[in-house]
């Protein structure tokens, strides 16, 4: 298995359960999330959930940024990681809807990801991480 990339120093180490699972009991405080499954369903109930995992089945699959910004907008702080088909290219945009954890399914180098997440000082979209885009930067 592969080691769990971390930006957080609150370690979440329950297993997640499904949504359907987590839905139906009281007692869990992790989730899984499947690509296509509405993150919303879990905005009622963001006080007692402590990591939500979020699986890219593929990497060109993107249901799970917006899921994840859902979450953060709704004002999800716990462990969000994201898990499955996530590759280095990827973890800059991850992290900018509010990833602070990944659980890649082949292992990520970690020079080559503190030199993608380095690459560009200039964002071009808003996101949770409150980063002004460059076209705001420039007009004001």
């Amino acid at each position: 298995m592969v080691e769990a990339i971390r930006f957080r120093d609150d370690i979440h180490e329950e297993p997640a359960v499904s949504l359907d699972a987590f839905l139906d009991q009281s007692n869990a405080t992790a989730v899984r999330i499947e690509a296509g499954e509405d993150a919303r369903l879990l905005l009622p109930l963001l006080d007692r959930i402590s990591l939500v995992e979020i699986d890219f089945p593929v990497f060109g699959d993107g249901r799970g940024y917006s899921a994840a910004q859902i979450l953060r907008e709704a004002g999800y702080k716990g462990e969000l990681r994201a898990s499955g088909d996530v590759l280095v290219d990827q973890i800059g945009y991850m992290r900018r809807c509010g990833f602070d954890a990944f659980l890649p399914d082949s292992p990520i180098d970690p020079n080559v990801m503190e030199e993608a997440l380095a690459r560009y000082d200039n964002v071009y979209q808003g996101t949770t991480d409150q980063r002004a885009p460059i076209w705001k930067l420039r007009h004001g």
